[in-house]
């Protein structure tokens, strides 16, 4: 049995719960109230992953490289690798996403993955965007997907002139 750790990153856009083990990070999840208790010793994992979100939110990071404990279907699976290769500061709809799997139907079971995704900003849900544009579906609440996705604009912007 995998022991799963824990601890807070204090976010610019609230406090980030993650959970992994030297196996990876298992989640990473916003927080309604901060919590900065932590279970036990820190893996390395844990670790690297407070230390790239920081970079992150500096706008020194696109992306990460912590390695990923993902849990779910084979479905929610094939989404989120779909997921992670939406480019930094780039929007897909949740059609496009079908699409990328060869099931441009399934646009209710891509919103389905998308909402049981654990692993919030490294797996970048928040780049998932309704038909013609509009922001929906974030379980740290629209105002969070809108901040994240202005704030990959405005680093992709700066880096590419």
């Amino acid at each position: 049995m995998t022991l799963i750790n824990r601890t807070i990153y204090e976010s610019v856009i609230g406090p980030l719960e993650i959970r992994g083990s030297d196996n990876g990070i298992r989640s990473i999840r916003f927080l309604k109230n901060a919590d900065s208790s932590e279970d036990g010793s820190v893996p390395a994992v844990l670790t690297e992953c407070v230390q790239q979100l920081g970079e992150y939110f500096r706008g020194e990071r696109t992306e990460f490289t912590f390695p990923l404990d993902e849990s779910g279907a084979t479905f929610q699976k094939m989404v989120w690798g779909v997921l992670r290769k939406i480019p930094f500061g780039e929007t897909r709809s949740y059609k496009d996403v079908g699409e990328e799997i060869s099931n441009p139907g399934a646009v209710r079971a891509v919103g389905g993955a998308n909402n049981r995704n654990d692993i919030v900003i490294a797996v970048p849900c928040h780049r998932v965007i309704g038909t013609g544009g509009r922001l929906v579906g974030f379980g740290g609440g629209l105002w969070r997907k809108k901040w994240l996705l202005e704030h990959e604009r405005q680093i992709r912007k700066a880096q590419t002139g």
